[in-house]
């Protein structure tokens, strides 16, 4: 009798260690049910491709006022280093003139 006393107080343990350790641990979530794809009408393909087509073209436009802008900065220095040189230039004749007054005023 002792025994099977023993034993039914072991299972009954057993059974709410089993029980605690199921609640404590992390609830099981089912995996997502698959979503199925939606056929694309032509005409929505076509709406698509239009769309597509037309970020292509903006992209290109773009690029061709980067491509005309890079140029217009090229030519744009270049015109700055030919001021600068005419600049230059002036100083330089502007200051050989003062000193040959200076030394003819003498």
């Amino acid at each position: 009798m002792l025994i099977k006393s023993r034993l039914a107080s072991t299972t009954s343990i057993i059974s709410l260690a089993w029980l605690l350790a199921g609640c404590a641990s992390e609830p099981v979530t089912p995996p997502p049910a698959p979503v199925a794809e939606k056929i694309v009408s032509g005409d929505q393909m076509l709406r698509d491709s239009q769309g597509f087509a037309q970020l292509g073209s903006r992209w290109q436009e773009g690029k061709q006022m980067l491509e005309r802008g890079q140029v217009m900065q090229r030519e744009g220095q270049l015109k700055i280093d030919e001021g600068q040189t005419l600049i230059d230039e002036g100083q330089k004749i502007m200051r050989e003139s003062e000193e040959g007054y200076k030394t003819l005023k003498h």
